[in-house]
């Protein structure tokens, strides 16, 4: 069984900011058009008859090819760093390192409530305490004790703190130890986290709350991160309502309330959503006159009477990296090159599909683009059957009990219920799988205690 976990610390150290912010590589595929050309009729490709079973793509491929795509953008796009407040970093990746901008702690602190003590017992008392926030007092001289709060600055000349709970005063208002003393007890020293200008976290790692913390403790303001990419919605469809129950033929939006809050969990800036109906000309308006990193469409994706999004990627000269892809639910998905630097993600209509879409595309484009370390893979055992695609991948929602994988029922493309109830999604190899065997999991952004906090 492969550990859960995300490649951070020890092997986030080896990145540096530029195969942070520009990783490398291949863009696998042929030059694009001149952006300038897009939309002009007389630079179509010659159409093709579809053949999606043919061209479609292995599951584990199509998600490297994403990865690749994504890299080739943000070394076109050279997106500089940005400074970023700390309540706005959440989920961002550090593009520099967070150095200390001072000792923590920054002077001798009590890590006890008690009395800060110098020498031998019995001491004499001081009348006035010492708090924290407050000004150091005057050093103390053997045989004399203060009162003191935890986080107070401790005296000079102070031999150990001496906890509330392991001393008594006599009848003459001394104090006594009821346990042993020694040296430095119970004081947090100057710099004991760290020295200034020690390096506290490496580049390449993600703001969690914890870093916002250390952040803040070390001194900062702001930190230097890679900038969010942009990702705009396209909802497609004349028959999705946005209120009240379905009727006469009409269905609820689902992938419009579910589709914003899931980008931003995977490291994107949602810009908008727009719903557009099944029309050729108003998506290709609503494609050309987006300037997202990346515009995510919902259905449209097959080869129906208002299946329109390949006959306008082809009008606007779009280079398809991935189109179909061996996985079930969510087949008629695709990957879609606009420009260097803007891609689409063709989700299809179908809720689960376009959560399986989302996963198998979307996630690793917009985490290559925010330059977030990789999960680590990881495996768990099935608990029960789960009957496979004679040859696609399928993807099936799990809960995870101790130390197995249950799958859900009501998996089906169309249906919520079973992801909504998930921790996780299996990776069903074809064929399926049989009880207690080891299966991938791919978890969702708020069960895998990472970043589902992203939300925000």
């Amino acid at each position: 069984m492969t550990p859960r976990g995300t490649r951070t610390g020890e092997d986030a150290e080896d990145l540096d900011v530029e195969e942070v912010l520009a990783l490398v590589n291949d863009s696998n595929g042929t030059h694009l058009p001149d952006p300038a050309a897009r939309g002009e009729k007389d630079s179509t490709p010659t159409p093709r008859k579809p053949d999606t079973r043919h061209r479609a793509t292995p599951w584990p491929e199509a998600r490297d090819i994403a990865e690749r795509a994504a890299r080739s953008a943000t070394r076109a796009a050279r997106r500089d760093p940005v400074s970023v407040p700390l309540d706005a970093a959440l989920g961002l990746t550090l593009a520099t390192p967070l150095d200390a901008l001072t000792d923590l702690p920054s002077f001798d602190t009590s890590a006890m409530d008690g009395w800060a003590v110098a020498g031998p017992a019995p001491w004499d008392v001081r009348d006035e305490g010492v708090l924290a926030g407050h000004a150091g007092q005057a050093p103390l001289t053997d045989g004399e004790a203060v009162r003191i709060a935890t986080g107070a600055r401790i005296p000079a000349d102070t031999t150990a703190v001496l906890r509330s709970e392991h001393g008594r005063t006599d009848d003459k208002g001394r104090l006594h130890a009821t346990r042993g003393v020694v040296p430095g007890q119970d004081i947090r020293p100057r710099g004991q986290e760290c020295r200034t200008g020690d390096q506290l976290l490496p580049v390449g790692t993600l703001v969690t709350p914890a870093v916002l913390g250390l952040a803040a403790a070390a001194g900062y303001d702001t930190v230097t991160a890679v900038p969010r990419a942009r990702a705009e919605v396209l909802v497609l469809g004349d028959e999705l309502l946005t209120e009240g129950l379905p009727h006469d033929g009409l269905i609820r939006d689902a992938l419009g309330p579910m589709l914003p809050p899931w980008l931003r969990a995977l490291g994107a800036e949602v810009t908008a959503v727009r719903r557009v109906r099944d029309d050729a000309d108003a998506l290709h308006r609503a494609m050309t006159t987006s300037d997202a990193d990346v515009v995510i469409t919902t259905g449209g994706t097959a080869a129906g009477p208002v299946d329109h999004v390949h006959p306008t990627l082809r009008r606007i000269g779009a280079e398809l990296l991935v189109d179909g892809v061996k996985v079930r639910p969510g087949h008629p998905m695709l990957l879609a090159r606009i420009t260097e630097t803007q891609h689409l993600v063709g989700l299809p209509g179908n809720p689960l599909a376009a959560v399986s879409g989302l996963l198998t595309l979307a996630e690793p484009l917009l985490r290559t683009l925010a330059a977030r370390p990789a999960p680590e893979p990881y495996t768990l055992p099935l608990r029960d059957a789960v009957h496979g695609h004679p040859h696609d991948t399928r993807l099936v929602p799990v809960v995870l009990r101790g130390d197995e994988a249950v799958p859900l029922h009501y998996n089906g493309p169309a249906m919520l219920r079973g992801i909504a109830a998930a921790d996780a999604l299996a990776v069903v190899p074809p064929g399926g799988a049989r009880p207690g065997q080891e299966a991938e999991l791919l978890d969702l952004p708020w069960a895998s205690g990472g970043i589902g906090v992203c939300f925000t």
